[in-house]
């Protein structure tokens, strides 16, 4: 997916999972997702993310780069990101995150169980 314009991708996603843990990284995910959504519609649709693509640095992608992250990402074909594709993605497109994530998982799950007590 990278563009002409944008030849490297430096994955800083697992050093934000170790310093943040499991419920801080999905804080966060939640914070990008709303960022670039369209307010109206609760999405990430093609029009938010091209309209919010400055503030992730990627204002040099062209139109058909930002479509095909939303295709990438859009796992119920309806043409838009709900907040579970867009973190679904986020995992996906990490590597080393998507090896972790079965501590983050149990974490996750540690902490909630946690809670019912």
């Amino acid at each position: 997916m990278a563009s002409k314009t944008q030849s490297c991708f430096e994955d800083f996603f697992p050093i934000m999972a170790n310093k943040l843990g499991g419920d801080g990284l999905i804080g966060e995910l939640c914070n990008g997702f709303r960022l670039l959504m369209d307010a109206d519609k609760g999405l990430i649709t093609f029009d938010s993310l091209k309209k919010n693509a400055a503030v992730l640095g990627l204002q040099d992608l062209t139109d058909d780069d930002l479509r095909n992250m939303v295709r990438e990402g859009d796992l119920d074909g309806d043409g838009a990101l709900s907040q579970m594709d867009f973190c679904v993605l986020m995992f996906r497109l990490s590597p080393d995150l998507m090896e972790q994530s079965q501590f983050l998982l149990e974490e996750a799950l540690h902490q909630e169980l946690k809670g019912c007590y």
